[in-house]
C-alpha cells in the first residue's frame, strides 16, 4: 500500500499550478500557501467517493509535493 500522494507545483505564466500524478488533479494559486491549499481540496473532493485501499492508498496518505524551480543560473 502506497503511504504518500505524488505532486508538483510548478510556475505557470501569472500563477503556481499544482498537478497530482496519481490522480487527474490540477490546480492553481496566486501563492505556494493558496496553491497547496487548492491542492489539498481538490484531491479530497477527487477522492471523495473513493475506496483508497481499491487504488492502492492506506487510509490517510501523506501528500507529498516537489516544487519545480526552473532552470538553474548560468554557472561556469
Amino acid at each position: 500500500m502506497r503511504t504518500t500522494i505524488e505532486c508538483i507545483i510548478y510556475m505557470g505564466e501569472k500563477q503556481y499550478v499544482a498537478e497530482c500524478l496519481d490522480f487527474p488533479v490540477i490546480t492553481q494559486g496566486t501563492t505556494l500557501d493558496d496553491t497547496v491549499a487548492n491542492l489539498k481540496e481538490a484531491i479530497s473532493l477527487h477522492l471523495e467517493d473513493e475506496n483508497l485501499s481499491e487504488l492502492g492508498f492506506v487510509e490517510s496518505p501523506q501528500i507529498d509535493i516537489k516544487f519545480e524551480t526552473g532552470e538553474l543560473a548560468n554557472v561556469s
